[in-house]
C-alpha cells in the first residue's frame, strides 16, 4: 500500500512540474506580444504603406479635442496621401466663400525621411495640395501609437494623436 501511494504521489509530482514547466509567466507573455507589435509596426513602416486614425486633436493655443473613433484618417503611402481631418485654429490665407473647414488634402508624398529612434520612428514628408504645401511629422512608436503634425503654408499648426494600423484591402483597391 505504501508503494502505490509513493508512486503516485511520486507520479503526481511528475506530471504538475512538467506542466508547470511550459506555462510562461506574465511578463513572459507581455513581452512576446509587445514584440510581435513592435514587429508590425516595423513592417508598416519600411513598406510605407498606413492608415493614421486620429483620436485627438491638438491645435496650437487650445486645448485637446477628442475625435469621433475611427471617423478621422489619414491614408499614405508612397503614391499618394489622402487626409480628411478636422481642423481647429486659426487659418492665414482661405479662399472667400470656402466652406471646407478640415484639413483635407491629397497628393505625392515628396522628400520622405524615416529615422529610427529609441522608442519608436520619426518620419517627415512634403505634400502638395491644391492650394496648399503640407508637411508632415510623424512620431510612429512601437506599439503602434502615433502623432502626427501639420504644418501649413496658410493654416497655424495642429497635431493629432492617434494610432497606425495597415490598410484594408478595400481601401488599398481605391
Amino acid at each position: 500500500m505504501k508503494k502505490k501511494l509513493s508512486f503516485l504521489l511520486v507520479l503526481l509530482i511528475f506530471i504538475t512540474s512538467n506542466g508547470f514547466a511550459q506555462e510562461k509567466t506574465k511578463k513572459q507573455l507581455k513581452a512576446e506580444r509587445e514584440l510581435q507589435k513592435q514587429k508590425e509596426t516595423e513592417a508598416l513602416i519600411n513598406s510605407k504603406n498606413f492608415v493614421f486614425d486620429a483620436e485627438r486633436a491638438n491645435p496650437m493655443g487650445y486645448r485637446t479635442i477628442i475625435l469621433d473613433f475611427n471617423t478621422y484618417t489619414m491614408k499614405v503611402s508612397e503614391e499618394k496621401v489622402n487626409c480628411d481631418l478636422p481642423y481647429f485654429g486659426r487659418g492665414y490665407n482661405v479662399a472667400y466663400g470656402s466652406s471646407d473647414g478640415g484639413m483635407k488634402f491629397e497628393g505625392k508624398p515628396e522628400n520622405i525621411t524615416i529615422e529610427n529612434k529609441k522608442k519608436g520612428y520619426n518620419i517627415k514628408m512634403t505634400v502638395k495640395g491644391e492650394r496648399d504645401v503640407y508637411v508632415l511629422l510623424f512620431s510612429v512608436f512601437y506599439d503602434g501609437g502615433a502623432n502626427v503634425s501639420i504644418n501649413s503654408n496658410n493654416r497655424g499648426v495642429i497635431s493629432y494623436d492617434g494610432k497606425i494600423r495597415a490598410p484594408k484591402t478595400e481601401e488599398n483597391k481605391k
